[in-house]
């Protein structure tokens, strides 16, 4: 399993900047929007990434809908040249995930499984993150499916419009 150390750093800087309308009120490093995603980056150390908020969430228990409150919803992509990350997925759900429990990102008919550790899950390998990155370039949306630690089974849909503008933004400003 590959370590999440790499993006541990960018978690203390990105909860600054929770949404994208948020981060217009609180930063000036949003350099980029992108129809649906918005592009950030950092100068010390360099880091770009992508993201996005999810246009619908339904949360359920037992099978029935619920309201539930959760923090920010965010799927991102990174990119910091100085610890060799060149495109990682990664996704908060606003709440800690159940322990040893993986979210599910459906693009098409394509799925992939991110394991989780606290309120963020991430792809297995930058392989896995390669064929995701691919996949939501084709694709119109993202879902991505998780349980909290509370038994709450979350689903988080993400529009993919302006998602290959934005990575290929954050992608050549990190290079």
């Amino acid at each position: 399993m590959r370590t999440v150390t790499k993006i541990a750093a960018c978690v203390t800087s990105l909860m600054l900047f929770t949404t994208p309308a948020m981060a217009q009120q609180t930063s000036t490093n949003k350099v980029a929007e992108k129809t649906d995603w918005s592009v950030f980056v950092e100068t010390n150390p360099k880091e770009c990434w992508s993201v996005s908020q999810p246009k619908e969430t339904v949360n359920t228990r037992n099978g029935r809908v619920v309201a539930v409150r959760r923090g920010e919803i965010l799927l991102y992509t990174f990119y910091r040249p100085s610890d060799k990350v060149n495109g990682q997925v990664a996704f908060t759900g606003g709440y800690p995930f159940a322990k040893d429990s993986t979210v599910t990102l459906s693009v098409g008919s394509s799925t992939y499984n991110l394991f989780t550790q606290g309120d963020w899950a991430w792809a297995a390998s930058d392989a896995d993150d390669d064929k995701i990155i691919a996949a939501m370039k084709r694709g119109a949306k993202a879902t991505l499916v998780g349980r909290s630690s509370k038994g709450t089974k979350t689903e988080d849909t993400f529009s993919l419009s302006g998602f290959t503008a934005a990575v290929e933004d954050a992608e050549k400003r990190c290079k």
